[in-house]
């Protein structure tokens, strides 16, 4: 059977991957205002750019999607490659639940499709399932969790006419592992989402704070905690994977096209010891709190040292009166403590996400007392952005390091689940949430997780 391109790996369908690992966090309830957008707005199309169509509302929303992508790469790809586009040879619509349904390219039948979409090079087709995948997907995500699947498979398509194909990879696999053709297949998504955003498709609308969804979408097809980014059929965490989706978004499609295995870091990560993949990579509760809050008094000691202030540990306590509502993790200024779960129990709720939900809200409570060491106001969105953004610096320093406390595989994936969800990292010492959507906090937490202190604009 000719090879294919598949948004997850070969060895566990997309809808396993949806229901598992999407729904694996998703049934954790918090109170708080999550702030994922309402989806996308979708225009009439012509649905007989599918082959195999029932002409329904699904078909009409993928139909919708891939008019709009192939406008954008009809219209981006000469002028940033400098030859032109040529679009694919069919796009195909599959009943997987018709047995009598003729099977698409690179299939023998059509349930070769169930759970799935791809991309098969030899064909030149995107394939997809109507009945069993794109529903889940606007069941869960909206209308955009199908838009960013179809626009990552034809970025597939991308660079394959790029040269960065089956073959290339064979004859370089250092430069062309598989994670990277799918951080490629990412970034060319998010950079098509980007177009769409600026409100230049014809058919779609989307708004940044509706990017949540999308984004999604995309962590639920990481790869299961304890991948290698070695591994032969690897595709990232993730944090990779949203990460690649930013990139493009943020810098268009000439960075996705110049992703290598030389040049692009990965934080998917393998087990390093038995018992931390025994445990699936978590602590219990008091035990995190007990060796995070030490570790996290190290790292902004220092830090607070370094900018020239004065560093005292903050007292954990379970209410110390603080002003307005951060969530279930506080920092008190009047006082100088941490308040853990000063309300009705939710951070034992929030760290059923995985115990680096815990972690990273911990870590911007611990920013905002940083500031306020420094004599910086621990009140405003600044403050808030600030705060998150230093989350991020401490997880980056925990991802350098080769010994004692540090993170485990699934962390990362913990943490962009949190900051997609709820607004809590950004919320000041008055309780007070810095605007902007999941999409904007994942952002911030990315700046100081790669870039450091630096990027958190403390002055």
């Amino acid at each position: 059977m000719a090879a294919v391109t598949r948004l997850r790996r070969a060895t566990s369908t997309v809808l396993a991957g949806v229901l598992g690992l999407a729904l694996g966090g998703c049934a954790v309830t918090i109170s708080g205002t999550p702030l994922a957008g309402e989806g996308v707005t979708v225009g009439d199309a012509d649905t007989s750019i599918l082959r195999g169509t029932d002409g329904g509302p699904i078909d009409q929303l993928a139909a919708s999607a891939l008019l709009d992508i192939r406008d954008y790469w009809e219209q981006t790809f000469e002028p940033t490659f400098d030859e032109p586009w040529t679009d694919l040879k069919a796009y195909h619509s599959v009943d997987t639940t018709d047995d009598s349904a003729p099977p698409p390219p690179c299939t023998e039948k059509a349930s070769d499709v169930e759970g799935n979409a791809f991309y098969c090079p030899s064909g030149d087709i995107i394939a997809f399932d109507r009945s069993a995948l794109l529903p889940v997907l606007v069941e869960r995500y909206g209308e955009a969790g199908v838009v960013v699947v179809l626009a990552h498979e034809v970025g597939h398509a991308v660079h394959n006419r790029l040269g960065v194909t089956n073959e290339a990879q064979r004859a370089e696999p250092r430069l062309y592992p598989t994670i990277v053709l799918e951080s490629m297949a990412d970034c060319y998504a998010g950079s098509f989402l980007r177009w769409v955003a600026d409100g230049k498709a014809a058919h779609l609308r989307i708004d940044t704070t509706q990017l949540d969804a999308a984004l999604g979408s995309l962590v639920s097809f990481r790869d299961p905690v304890g991948t290698s980014s070695q591994d032969r059929g690897a595709h990232g965490n993730a944090f990779d994977r949203v990460s690649s989706f930013q990139d493009g978004f943020q810098q268009g499609p000439r960075f996705c096209s110049q992703i290598t295995g030389e040049n692009r870091p990965f934080t998917l990560r393998e087990f390093t010891s038995l018992d931390d993949e025994a445990r699936g990579g978590n602590l219990a509760l008091e035990q995190l709190v007990t060796d995070i809050t030490d570790d996290l008094d190290a790292f902004f000691g220092k830090l607070v040292q370094a900018q020239g202030g004065t560093w005292q540990a903050p007292e954990l306590e379970t209410d110390p009166g603080c002003s307005g509502d951060q969530g279930p993790v506080a920092f008190c200024p009047a006082k100088g403590a941490v308040a853990l779960d000063p309300g009705d129990g939710d951070l034992v709720r929030l760290h059923q996400i995985g115990d680096y939900a815990t972690g990273t809200l911990l870590a911007s409570r611990y920013g905002l007392a940083a500031l306020a060491a420094l004599d910086k106001p621990a009140e405003g969105e600044d403050a808030g952005r600030a705060a998150l953004c230093l989350a991020g610096a401490y997880t980056g320093d925990l991802l350098t390091r080769e010994s004692g406390f540090g993170l485990s595989p699934g962390d990362l994936d913990e943490a962009v689940l949190l900051l997609l969800r709820f607004d809590y990292t950004v919320r000041d010492a008055d309780g007070e949430a810095a605007g902007g959507s999941g999409f904007d906090r994942v952002t911030l937490f990315r700046g100081g997780t790669l870039e450091g202190v630096e990027a958190c604009e403390l002055g």
